[in-house]
């Protein structure tokens, strides 16, 4: 029997983690048990998890309660760490809170696993490499964080490593690319994107779309996850991405096709602050010693999500922001 903790499992990544280890994904799901440690932030949801499963216990709480982790941690075979302020937009304006949750909070964790004897996987994001005008950053490239958001996760990582290195934690590091795929909050680029679509609405593009993200698919990205939890070891980082690499022109366009619309209902707005130009992940490491491969093609993928969202708009409706 294996015991699992999430942290953040009824976020966007974290419930796509937990749905598929419920589902045997990873192991017979007869053999898995999963906690999983949320506050329920806007960006939480119960309804992102499946209902009324006995393997699956939830449990509302705030990570940056050292006192609360240190009781939820124990009896757990790992804590998977999902739990994070990830807006960029919201950190421009209110980084007081991504401090707290991602830096404190990944230090309240760290310590709960320490005490109970827990191995960690800290789930990071490749913003923490900054920005990169060609080529792809390894694991070993220097943190140069450019938003609050990723100056908060490269603190977070930072954390993490100080707590193998000090303590001998069992941790490891996952870094990111941009992820896509159901149950994500309609603020991300993606999700915002179609669901103003498909309302109606038009849909803000940053300058002049020429910035360039990496996307993997929130099932490859968990798949990924999940080797480093079997097989990863304690104070290596590993990065996750695709070699998908897209302007967010390209983005766009794609998505004005999938939803049945054209450039009439795009808006250029001003530049966000400090916006990192590209991304681009050399996933070499985890690929090689993990077998890690990507299994989602993306065109599929995103045309998949395009459906996900047209067939469940009473999901997403009660969290549609207003135009910005």
């Amino acid at each position: 029997m294996t015991r699992v903790l999430v942290t953040g499992g009824a976020g966007f990544i974290g419930s796509n983690y937990v749905r598929r280890l419920l589902a045997g994904a990873y192991q017979p799901a007869e053999d898995v048990r999963v906690t999983v440690v949320d506050k329920l932030t806007y960006a939480g949801n119960p309804a992102n998890l499946p209902g009324q499963d006995p393997r699956l216990t939830m449990v509302v709480g705030d990570i940056t309660d050292h006192a609360f982790m240190r009781e939820a941690v124990p009896g757990h075979d790992v804590v998977v760490h999902f739990a994070a302020e990830s807006h960029v937009d919201r950190s421009l304006t209110g980084s007081g809170a991504f401090m707290v949750t991602n830096v404190v909070g990944t230090q309240s964790v760290l310590d709960a696993a320490l005490h109970a004897g827990v191995r960690v996987v800290h789930v990071s994001t490749d913003e923490v490499y900054g920005s990169i005008s060609d080529g792809s950053w390894t694991e070993d490239f220097p943190l140069l964080p450019n938003s609050p958001y990723a100056a908060s996760k490269a603190g977070s990582d930072l954390v993490a490593r100080a707590y193998w290195r000090t303590h001998g934690l069992d941790v490891c590091v996952t870094r990111c690319s941009n992820n896509y795929g159901p149950y994500q909050h309609v603020e991300k680029l993606i999700p915002l994107f179609i669901t103003n679509l498909l309302s109606g609405r038009t849909v803000p593009l940053y300058g002049d779309g020429g910035n360039v993200r990496e996307w993997v698919h929130v099932d490859d990205h968990c798949d990924a996850v999940d080797l480093v939890v079997k097989h990863g070891v304690a104070g290596e980082i590993y990065n996750v991405g695709t070699e998908t690499g897209l302007t967010n022109r390209e983005m766009t366009e794609r998505l004005l096709e999938l939803c049945g619309a054209d450039w009439n209902s795009v808006r250029y707005v001003e530049d966000r602050k400090g916006h990192d130009l590209r991304y681009s992940l050399d996933d070499s490491k985890i690929r090689a010693t993990l077998g890690y491969r990507p299994r989602v093609d993306f065109e599929r993928g995103l045309a998949e999500v395009v459906a996900w969202y047209r067939d469940n708009p009473q999901w997403w409706e009660p969290l549609q922001h207003t135009e910005r």
